[in-house]
C-alpha cells in the first residue's frame, strides 16, 4: 500500500561519484518558506570540521530546487532538490576502479555478498556518507517546518572526540551564544580548550594513518507535551528518533536523555519530578516544569514539555590509510583493505547530519498531530490544541469531585 501523500517523509538517491544526489520530500504543507540560504548553510557546515578529507575541497554543495516550490514557498506538491557532484566519475574505470579488498567496518563485504558480486564499488558508492549531503538538504526542511509553524528550535554540536569532551551545559536561554561558540570551533564543540584538544587528537590520528570517532548531541527546544504516541510501538517518538539516528552512516549507538547512564542509577535518581508553575502556562511546557531533564524530553514515546536531548555515537571511519587485514574477494588470499579517499574524522559533519535528521523526525510527528494542507491550517490546529490544553480540566468528569470514593 502506498504511503499517505500527506505524511512528512523523504527519500534520497544518487551515488558518491555519480552526476548528482537527489532528495525528494513529501507531505510539506503549502506556504512554507523554502529558505535556500538556510539549507545551503547546513550543507556548508556538513562539509566543514577539522579532519575532513580532500573531497570537500572539490565539492561546494548547494541545492537546486527542481519541483514543489513557487516563488520561494512550497505549493503542497512533492519537493525535489538536486545537489551536483563535481567529482563525477562513476563509470571511469581508471579513476574509480573495482574494489576487491573490502574494508573492515564498511558495507563492502556484506554488500558484495548480498548483491552477488566481488566488486565492492557496487555497494560503497551508495553506502558512502556522501549520501548525507542529500539527506541534510531533505531533513533541513523539517527544521524549517519546526521553526516557521511551531516556533521550535534545533541545536546540535560535538560533545566529544575520544577523551576530549566539553562539559558546557546547554540551555535554551543561552542558545545564541551556544551557536556562536559552536560556529567558531573547528570541531563544532562548545569551548576553546576542548576544540584545541580535539584537533590535536585528529592531527595525531592522521600522522598514525588512523581515524577517530566521537559523540554528538542534539537539543530541540519548544515542544509541548503530547507529540508522538504511546499507543503503538512504531509511533513512539523516541523510537523514531533512534531509528533516524542509527540510520546515519557510521553511527553505532543512540541515547535519549541519560541514555545508558539510567542503568547505573536508581529510579529516584533517574525520574524527573513534576511541578506546576502557573506563571509558565503560556510556555511550551504548559506550566509543567521539572528540576531535571534526565528523560531527555520524552516519556512513554511522547514529548513531555522539556527539551528533547539526543546523543549519537559515531564510530571511527572505516577507511584507514594504513589499511587493515582483509581478503581479496577474487583470490580469497589475505590482503590489506583497499583505500578510498576519505576523512580522518567526520564527527563534526555527523553532528550536522544528526541535528537535521532528528529535526525532521520530530517535525514529522508534529505534522501527524497538527497537520493540514497549508501552513495557515497547520498553525491554527497547533494553536487550538494549546488553547484547549491550557484549560484542562474540561468537564466534571476530569475534576477531583467526580472521583468515586
Amino acid at each position: 500500500m502506498p504511503m499517505p501523500s500527506n505524511r512528512l517523509s523523504y527519500q534520497t538517491a544518487g551515488e558518491s561519484h555519480g552526476p548528482a544526489l537527489i532528495a525528494t520530500i513529501l507531505g510539506v504543507p503549502a506556504g512554507l518558506t523554502i529558505d535556500e540560504a538556510v539549507i545551503n548553510t547546513e550543507l556548508a557546515r556538513r562539509q566543514g570540521g577539522y579532519g575532513r578529507g580532500g573531497r570537500q575541497k572539490l565539492e561546494t554543495d548547494t541545492i537546486e530546487i527542481l519541483t514543489g516550490v513557487r516563488r520561494g514557498k512550497s505549493i503542497g506538491a512533492p519537493i525535489t532538490f538536486l545537489v551536483k557532484n563535481r567529482d563525477s566519475r562513476l563509470d571511469d574505470l581508471e579513476r574509480t576502479p573495482p574494489v576487491h579488498r573490502p574494508r573492515p567496518g564498511h558495507a563492502d563485504l556484506a554488500g558484495s555478498i548480498k548483491w552477488l558480486t566481488t566488486d565492492c564499488r557496487e555497494t560503497l558508492e551508495r553506502a558512502s556518507a556522501r549520501e548525507t549531503a542529500a539527506r541534510v538538504a531533505a531533513t533541513c526542511v523539517g527544521r524549517l517546518i519546526l521553526k516557521e509553524i511551531f516556533g521550535v528550535e534545533v541545536f546540535g554540536f560535538v560533545r566529544s572526540i575520544l577523551e576530549a569532551r566539553t562539559d558546557v551545559d546547554v540551555n535554551h536561554a543561552d542558545l545564541d551564544s551556544l551557536i556562536s561558540s559552536r560556529n567558531e570551533s573547528d570541531t563544532y564543540t562548545l569551548d576553546e580548550a576542548t576544540t584545541t584538544r580535539q584537533c590535536e587528537i585528529i592531527r595525531q590520528a592522521k600522522i598514525d594513518k588512523d581515524t577517530v570517532g566521537g559523540d554528538v548531541e542534539c537539543h530541540i527546544f519548544g515542544c509541548p507535551p503530547g507529540v508522538g504516541s504511546s499507543m503503538n510501538w512504531y509511533d513512539k517518538l523516541d523510537a523514531r528518533i533512534a531509528y533516524a539516528v542509527m540510520g546515519i552512516q557510521a553511527f553505532k549507538a543512540v541515547g535519549i536523555g541519560l541514555g545508558a547512564e539510567c542503568s547505573h542509577r536508581t529510579g529516584s535518581q533517574v525520574h524527573d519530578p513534576i511541578h506546576f508553575d502557573a506563571s509558565k502556562v503560556n510556555e511550551s511546557s504548559l506550566g509543567f516544569v521539572r528540576p531535571s531533564n534526565n528523560a531527555g524530553g520524552t516519556e512513554g514515546g511522547m514529548t513531555n514539555g522539556q527539551p528533547i536531548v539526543v546523543t549519537g555515537t559515531m564510530k571511527p571511519i572505516s577507511t584507514l590509510l594504513q589499511g587493515l587485514p582483509s581478503v581479496d574477494l577474487n583470490t580469497k588470499q589475505p590482503q590489506d583493505s583497499q583505500y578510498e579517499r576519505s576523512d580522518v574524522c567526520a564527527v563534526s559533519a555527523a553532528s550536522v547530519v544528526m541535528e537535521n535528521a532528528v529535526a525532521f523526525e520530530v517535525a514529522s510527528a508534529f505534522m501527524e498531530k497538527f497537520g493540514g494542507d497549508s501552513v495557515i491550517e497547520t498553525r491554527a490546529n497547533f494553536e487550538s490544541f494549546l488553547d484547549v490544553a491550557r484549560t484542562l480540566p474540561l468537564n466534571d468528569l476530569d475534576s477531583p469531585d467526580s472521583v468515586i470514593a
